[in-house]
């Protein structure tokens, strides 16, 4: 206890500016949120033109799995299979970019590479700014479909009912509005949590550690890379299941659209 308490641990919640284009503010979790999403982009470029080329190695093959693993996932949760063709490109690009931007907080040297004294290896899904925005655009998007595929008034018919035809049904409707709200908030807290709580797991081993981290470390980086996967998976399925809730909710708006 004593060697924890002498440790100079410094926590910073929200993300911290490393520096400014013109009155633009650059944060740690925006520095690399950019290097994330870079990354997921050569990857699954370099993975299509490679097959698109017949070229294949075990990266290629890698890539092509979990992208065909995914993609039968979409399939399979959504019932109609034009709205899981439309939800594809916004759940596979949710899954890689939350799953490389968590995994840039476990690369070695965490917390040690700063500029002006703020460290740089801030992983953006560990910023509350990125996740609410990620779980605003999942509800939006949720919505819009929503709208396509029940029509304005039928998905205005899961929230507002009559309630002296149907007060069972418009307490229901009631609870559906709050729960639109907790899906995105749990959606965003969920991520921002873990991604939060890893972060701080790696530097408190590393200092504990202290010459021994180079043993100790890399079980734990490993854990992460894992929850890091598990975190993105359970995003993606999440977005896919409200997808699916939101066309399929309420017997007189369920059916087939003309």
């Amino acid at each position: 206890m004593n060697q924890f308490a002498a440790l100079d641990l410094q926590v910073s919640i929200g993300a911290q500016e490393i520096f400014k284009i013109g009155n633009f503010s650059v944060t740690n979790a925006l520095l690399c949120g950019v290097v994330g999403s870079l990354i997921a982009i050569i990857v699954l470029v370099y993975t299509a033109l490679s097959v698109k080329r017949g070229i294949y190695n075990r990266f290629v093959g890698l890539v092509q799995w979990v992208f065909e693993g995914l993609l039968k996932q979409i399939n399979d949760i959504i019932p109609d299979k034009k709205l899981a063709k439309k939800m594809t490109p916004l759940a596979m690009t949710i899954f890689f970019v939350v799953m490389f931007d968590y995994w840039l907080s476990v690369l070695p040297g965490l917390d040690t590479i700063k500029i002006a004294g703020v460290p740089i290896l801030r992983s953006a899904t560990a910023d509350l700014n990125f996740t609410l925005a990620l779980a605003l655009i999942t509800v939006v998007t949720v919505q819009i479909y929503a709208v396509k595929y029940l029509g304005v008034f039928g998905n205005i018919g899961r929230y507002i009912r009559n309630p002296l035809k149907n007060p069972i049904g418009a307490f229901e409707g009631a609870l559906e509005i709050i729960g639109e709200f907790s899906r995105g908030l749990a959606l965003a807290l969920r991520l921002f949590g873990n991604a939060f709580a890893g972060e701080i797991l790696l530097i408190v081993i590393g200092l504990l550690a202290s010459y021994a981290a180079t043993v100790v470390l890399p079980f734990f980086m490993i854990f992460e890379l894992f929850i890091g996967f598990i975190q993105a998976y359970v995003f993606f399925v999440l977005v896919l299941i409200f997808t699916s809730l939101a066309v399929t909710h309420g017997g007189e708006h369920s059916e087939e659209p003309a």
